[in-house]
């Protein structure tokens, strides 16, 4: 049975909305954890953390300054680590769109650094967060983040006789993570009553807080090494999130902010040739890995899907709806929540 009790583990981007429930889960469920570090650039964001989680209540937990940009903070960081999840990453759309040299130092450049350092210490197993917006991308943060999953996947080919497994998880939005656009709802509702809708057809994906740190630990413990796993999730169209905030708002049309899709996609067709069914989960595989497939798909009881195969936003077959938006506001964004 997999458990972190005695072992280290380091969260790069510790202090964002992913990183706070990573967190909170591993210190319930894994109190007995060595160490549990919190990399971040953010000084503010730590020592409002830090707060949450004192040393004397928590003595595993420690909080590193440091950017994935510099591989030699990294190196240091990462001293007797056994599990790194990087969720580190500039995310936002427009703001990549418009500096985009920053957001390849960071999201590709990153990335290579925690490879880099992760094979020069001693550290076991690496997952790295992926997004829908990597699959097929038409914006910068989507094509540096896909050319991040490639990092983090090819890295299993270049370890030699290391017994390092690097793998990724992709999945949707995070309902209520910072910058999403349920939270920005709630905010224009009180501000001006007036919710913008970009495009009245848009839908995305739609996975909670804990959705996100489950398929991460699922990853920790059961990747061989170079998988792509994808959550089954729901979607919800960009109207119904309105219409379940503010029924009673204005809700001009604005039209697509510049790099963004109507529908967002988690596998293409071209991925249908190396994507299992587990489950849970898919899994896209490597086209180069150091296992075998039957033993994999043994394992796992995977399902080769159907070539042709894809999987995205707008032909979901499982949908929230209104009522059940609402619901879940109230569950994992904000208690408060009326309509």
């Amino acid at each position: 049975m997999f458990d972190l009790t005695g072992k280290s583990i380091l969260i790069t981007g510790g202090t964002g909305s992913l990183g706070k429930a990573l967190t909170k889960h591993i210190l319930i469920k894994y109190p007995e954890v060595r160490r549990l570090i919190i990399f971040s650039r953010d000084e503010q964001k730590q020592f409002q953390m830090a707060q949450e989680y004192p040393i004397e209540k928590y003595p595993q937990i420690r909080f590193f300054i440091g950017d994935v940009r510099d591989k030699e903070r990294l190196v240091r960081a990462f001293k007797s680590v056994n599990y790194v999840i990087h969720a580190a990453a500039m995310k936002h759309v427009p703001i990549a769109e418009y500096n985009p040299e920053e957001c390849i130092k960071t999201n590709i450049g990153g990335a290579q650094n925690i490879v880099d350092a992760c094979l020069d210490t001693k550290v076991e197993r690496v997952v790295a967060l992926s997004t829908d917006k990597a699959c097929a991308p038409i914006n910068l943060y989507g094509a540096t983040k896909l050319t991040s999953d490639k990092l983090f996947i090819a890295a299993n080919n270049i370890k030699g006789d290391n017994p390092i497994r690097f793998s990724v998880v992709r999945y949707g939005n995070v309902m209520g993570s910072n910058g999403s656009v349920i939270p920005f709802f709630i905010n224009k509702k009180k501000e001006s009553n007036t919710l913008p809708i970009t495009d009245p057809n848009m839908t995305r994906f739609n996975i909670s807080l804990q959705g996100g740190v489950d398929m991460v630990m699922h990853a920790l413990e059961h990747a061989w090494g170079g998988e792509l796993f994808v959550p089954k999730i729901p979607s919800y169209r960009i109207l119904d999130v309105a219409e379940a905030i503010g029924p009673d708002c204005d809700k001009p049309v604005v039209g697509i902010r510049p790099g963004e899709k109507v529908h967002e996609e988690m596998i293409t067709p071209s991925d249908s040739f190396y994507t299992y069914d587990l489950g849970k989960y898919y899994t896209i595989i490597p086209a180069t890995h150091s296992w075998k497939i039957d033993e994999f798909i043994s394992t796992f009881n995977a399902r080769k899907v159907p070539l042709g195969f894809s999987y995205n936003s707008g032909e979901n077959e499982e949908w929230e709806t209104i009522e059940s938006l609402r619901s879940l506001i109230t569950e994992h964004v904000d208690a408060t929540f009326e309509v």
